[in-house]
């Protein structure tokens, strides 16, 4: 069977249930951004060396698919009635992961580098694709009814990549760090 339909040839795309939309659509362009944001953090999740932040953004990405259902859905009742959805626990998720990591990491007093470490950098880009689909759902939320369900976990997402970035380029720091003593503490020990 072909993954292509030819149904868009024309510019135009079916919506989850079943609305014919121009591909140029503010609908379109929105989910289409959390769809390229949710392919950013499973290329970050695979550079993390942090098994727990794996785990957390595994958790994002899974919830993500939910958050771009909705938006893809001109009918948002018959969304919900068939599919899971963003709720203000899952907002409340990525504070929770927020406020531990800022307790945690040491204090920022100045504008930072987008990432130290691979894992970082790719965060950092969340971060800013992150930014940009949220600028979208703004502009998508004009024309559009949405949950504030919705608009409260969208808000909270660039901050929760930012802190996310903060942790692996601190573990790649503390790593590196790990491994000058040992390197130092063999060389001590063979000389």
């Amino acid at each position: 069977m072909a993954i292509y339909t030819k149904g868009g040839d024309k510019g135009q795309t079916s919506l989850y249930d079943g609305l014919r939309v121009d591909k140029g659509s503010t609908r379109v362009e929105t989910y289409g951004s959390f769809d390229e944001l949710n392919a950013n953090v499973s290329l970050a999740e695979k550079m993390c060396v942090s098994e727990k932040n794996k785990e957390i953004l595994r958790r994002v990405e899974y919830k993500m698919f939910f958050l771009q259902g909705e938006i893809a859905t001109s009918d948002t009742k018959k969304f919900l009635q068939n599919s899971k959805s963003i709720t203000d626990k899952d907002t409340k998720y990525l504070e929770s992961v927020i406020d531990q990591y800022t307790a945690e990491l040491p204090k920022v007093a100045s504008f930072i580098l987008p990432g130290t470490s691979l894992a970082g950098a790719q965060l950092h880009v969340c971060r800013t694709v992150c930014r940009r689909a949220e600028r979208q759902f703004v502009r998508f939320s004009k024309e559009n009814k949405t949950r504030p369900e919705l608009e409260r976990y969208v808000n909270r997402m660039s901050d929760f990549f930012y802190i996310m970035a903060r942790s692996e380029d601190h573990e790649a720091e503390l790593n590196e760090l790990v491994d000058e003593v040992f390197k130092r503490y063999k060389a001590c020990k063979e000389g």
